[in-house]
């Protein structure tokens, strides 16, 4: 491992329950620090202001949605479909105004073209269908007023044939068809490595469906480790050597608007 700890792998499956809920919140998720959502919250500042509304779909423990409230000064949204997550989130992220659940598909208790702009955070891996993803970029799109904002963040599933600071993508240089099954592991601040059951969706795929869920202005960006210098904390940069992320950084923003 290249960031020097020892650890063991410890199988996983969705993040379902209170279990579940707590075992993501101690994922380390330094690449994602790094290389995403510094990049993530770049993209929303340029079509956010403040006290402005901001949906982060997917809001898991809600680390990310409260930094975003914290650099964007937005009033951030929290929703997610799991209500484990959401008590968590409410627990531990003061900076989020609000915390609704998707049931049925549908986030409860938001009307249509209430958000300024969408973030939605490494949801689409964990969606089995095309079918799927379409429900999802339907529903997001119905939540944001016309020519707002939505920015996702990707792992490239064909980044395999490299160890990552705190991710490992499938199996060691294997390939995976759209929507096939797939290992993803992430790294604990423990030093431990969780492993779940994620989705293969190339990343050039998503403007296409993007487009047919009435999406425009679709575009994509792979940040790379000297980009990030400027953005990320410096102390999470100088912490790690990030050698698998220079040379194939493993994270996109796709960014696109709300027809």
């Amino acid at each position: 491992m290249n960031n020097g700890s020892a650890g063991h792998e410890e199988e996983g499956g969705a993040w379902s329950g209170s279990a579940g809920a707590e075992a993501f919140a101690a994922v380390e998720a330094a690449t994602d620090w790094l290389l995403g959502y510094p990049f993530v919250f770049e993209a929303l500042s340029r079509r956010i202001g403040a006290d402005e509304v901001l949906v982060d779909y997917g809001c898991g423990p809600g680390a990310v949605a409260d930094r975003a409230a914290r650099v964007l000064g937005a009033r951030v949204l929290g929703v997610d479909t799991s209500a484990e997550m959401l008590a968590l989130a409410r627990s531990t992220a003061p900076s989020v105004a609000e915390f609704h659940l998707v049931r049925d598909g549908r986030v409860t208790g938001l009307p249509d073209g209430c958000a300024d702009a969408v973030m939605c955070n490494h949801v689409l891996a964990s969606l089995p269908t095309e079918e799927a993803l379409l429900g999802v970029f339907a529903e997001m799109r119905r939540l944001l007023r016309p020519g707002a904002p939505l920015v996702l963040l990707s792992t490239d599933p064909a980044c395999t044939d490299l160890a990552y600071t705190s991710l490992r993508v499938g199996a060691e240089g294997a390939s995976y068809r759209p929507g096939e099954e797939m290992p993803l592991r992430l790294l604990r601040r423990d030093g431990t490595w969780q492993e779940v059951r994620n989705h293969a969706w190339p990343v050039d795929r998503l403007p296409l469906l993007l487009g047919s869920a009435r999406f425009r202005e679709i575009t994509q960006r792979r940040p790379t480790v000297d980009e990030a210098l400027a953005l990320a904390d410096p102390g999470l940069v100088d912490r790690y050597p990030w050698t698998a992320e220079r040379a194939e950084p493993p994270l996109v923003i796709t960014s696109a608007l709300a027809a």
